[in-house]
């Protein structure tokens, strides 16, 4: 038996819906199935705004031109993350400003947020890393006090919460991923969630090249033209049709990956605690989406041992980020060994299972047995 790392999900009528858009002889952007997902994300995230997008990559852009950041302005992201949460900035002259990580939750360290604030400071971009919350009261206050904006990248933590609210309404804006290794996914996708309606209407305009399409499409202008900066943000309506039949199901995808992940952390505590190998940490104030399910190995050395004995037996275990700071890019804007040590030790330790929806009962008792097998 292979066990791969992720697998695609049709849970609901997602070819249907695909069937439905081709017959409606519409599939570019903002048609019926694209209104029906802002919709759903709208209501069941209570979000004044969510507007699809070709992937979370051009939902950070599109929030970089919306802030209007200029060469020179910087950015604080932590270095324990995509290269996207930085890229989207840096295309718009900003410097990144890579800070360190939690060693519990791996979320920016709201501790060492301050300490990086300068007068060019304009945003901080918090990751929910495997969609636990960070602590958003600590750096909303820090921004509303610094004057400073605020983005969450959320891809990881669509349906988490952080004291109740969820995950993706507490910046100016927040970005989701749908592509194909997260909950909810088209395979290639993202939204931008509008959070403060004094940009929705620039969000728009930004979203569809510049111009007032979507004005005119409500009957406000009798023709569009161009009218700012943009690009073309649009999510195809033939994705959109997907992405609404696995949003139709998202409550029966959560629970089934409550289930995954519950075992998972359940049958091995006893072999963790006896490997000196860490699990996961969810502080109580946080409901977590179920992105993943990670194990922190005691060194590099081990870490490789075990992805080499799964692989073996058939199962992809992967690492994850490398470091921003020390990447070639990331030295390029001053990055260098040790500035961030636990965003350093984390990636050389850590190591994510197998963890897909449709990941049946004996496929996690294999993995289950690997992993028990192993001695660190």
């Amino acid at each position: 038996m292979t066990i791969p790392f992720n697998r695609l999900q049709m849970l609901g009528d997602e070819a249907k819906f695909i069937e439905q858009a081709l017959a409606n002889s519409h599939l570019m952007g903002d048609g019926g199935f694209t209104r029906k997902c802002h919709a759903l994300l709208e209501q069941t995230l209570g979000v004044g705004r969510a507007l699809l997008t070709t992937s979370c990559t051009h939902a950070l852009e599109m929030a970089g031109l919306l802030l209007d950041l200029k060469p020179g302005d910087e950015v604080i992201v932590p270095s324990f993350t995509f290269v996207s949460t930085a890229n989207a900035f840096v295309l718009r002259g900003a410097r990144p400003v890579f800070a360190d990580i939690r060693p519990d939750t791996l979320n920016l360290d709201e501790r060492k947020v301050e300490s990086l604030i300068t007068e060019r400071t304009r945003l901080i971009v918090p990751v929910h890393y495997a969609g636990v919350g960070c602590e958003m009261d600590t750096l909303l206050e820090i921004a509303r006090r610094r004057g400073v904006a605020v983005v969450e990248d959320n891809a990881h933590g669509l349906f988490g919460r952080y004291r109740g609210r969820a995950l993706g309404t507490f910046g100016s804006f927040s970005t989701l991923s749908f592509h194909e290794t997260k909950n909810v996914s088209c395979g290639e996708g993202g939204a931008l969630l509008v959070n403060d309606p004094r940009h929705v209407e620039r969000a728009e305009i930004i979203r569809e090249k510049g111009t007032n399409r979507s004005r005119f499409f409500r009957g406000m202008v009798d023709k569009y033209t161009w009218v700012d900066v943009g690009s073309s943000y649009v999510m195809s309506d033939l994705l959109a049709a997907f992405l609404y039949g696995q949003l139709l199901e998202h409550e029966r995808i959560q629970s089934r990956r409550r289930a995954l992940w519950e075992t998972y952390h359940r049958e091995l505590a006893g072999w963790a605690a006896a490997q000196g190998v860490s699990q996961p940490h969810v502080p109580a104030e946080c409901e977590q989406a179920y992105h993943m399910y990670y194990l922190l190995m005691p060194s590099l050395e081990v870490r490789t041992r075990f992805i080499q004995q799964l692989r073996q037996q058939g199962i992809n275990a992967v690492f994850h980020y490398l470091p921003l700071h020390v990447s070639d890019m990331g030295r390029t804007f001053g990055g260098q060994v040790g500035d961030c040590p636990v965003t350093e030790s984390i990636s050389d330790r850590l190591v994510r299972l197998p963890f897909f929806s449709t990941m049946t009962e004996q496929e996690q008792t294999t993995v289950l047995s690997a992993v028990r097998d192993f001695r660190c």
